[in-house]
């Protein structure tokens, strides 16, 4: 079964966001013990802006030790690897920043065809979190507004007649609010695709809320590299 066919399947899914730049080789094994032990459904690799040159070792390490799909969640153009399972193609529809909306596609995509891995077309929209975000300000794009949930929907819209095939609804690492119930709902009422939602999520409350409001997928990052013991928390919840 493909990444994509498996986003289908009509399961709720949990997802780790990790940020190569934020992990030793200890705290990365210590968090990979406990997505292995809470069953978490896919490892999503990337960041918005890496220091380090520790993307490509640290998808090598969480594929050799663990059967967890890693998917790369890139921040640009750079972050590509043969050795995952897959990327999210990502376009900044929300944006109007064009280098997002397709100029480091087209740079990625040389790179992507010889890496040779699935590639699933996802609509990136990012909601206002109560913050300046990272994506947003390396991006240059402004957010949707937190409480607009008609500009989320059809910009979701839009991007599924261009062909997106998942929509990933985006707070921000650090997001002081998650993305709000009512733009989920919205979004997931007007196109009939996987909806990954992420950002602000720190506690299982927020889990919760999300996948009631429809969310398919739900990512938690930031929150795990301070406390990764909520992991144990949230998987319990989510395999409830």
């Amino acid at each position: 079964m493909s990444l994509l066919q498996s986003f289908n399947d009509g399961k709720k899914k949990l997802a780790v966001l990790i940020d190569p730049d934020n992990y030793d080789e200890f705290s990365l094994k210590n968090l990979l013990e406990k997505a292995v032990a809470n069953k978490v459904s896919y490892l999503l690799v990337g960041g918005s802006l890496l220091y380090k040159n520790q993307f490509h070792t640290t998808v090598e390490f969480l594929k050799e030790n663990s059967t967890i799909p890693v998917i790369i969640f890139p921040g640009n153009s750079f972050q590509v690897s043969e050795k995952a399972d897959g990327i999210l193609f990502l376009s900044l529809v929300s944006g109007r920043n064009p280098a997002y909306l397709i100029g480091e596609q087209v740079i990625a995509a040389p790179a992507v065809q010889q890496a040779n891995i699935e590639v699933i077309p996802t609509a990136y929209i990012l909601i206002e979190g109560g913050k300046i975000s990272a994506t947003s300000y390396i991006t240059q794009t402004i957010p949707i507004p937190a409480q607009k949930s008609e500009i989320a929907a059809t910009t979701a819209l839009a991007a599924s007649f261009l062909g997106m095939k998942v929509v990933y609804l985006e707070a921000g690492s650090g997001a002081e609010t998650p993305v709000n119930s009512k733009v989920i709902t919205a979004v997931k009422k007007t196109v009939n695709l996987p909806l990954i939602v992420g950002g602000g999520i720190t506690n299982v409350n927020a889990v919760s809320l999300a996948f009631n409001a429809g969310a398919d997928m739900v990512v938690i990052g930031n929150v795990l590299e301070a406390n990764p013991k909520i992991l144990d928390e949230i998987g319990l919840f989510f395999n409830s």
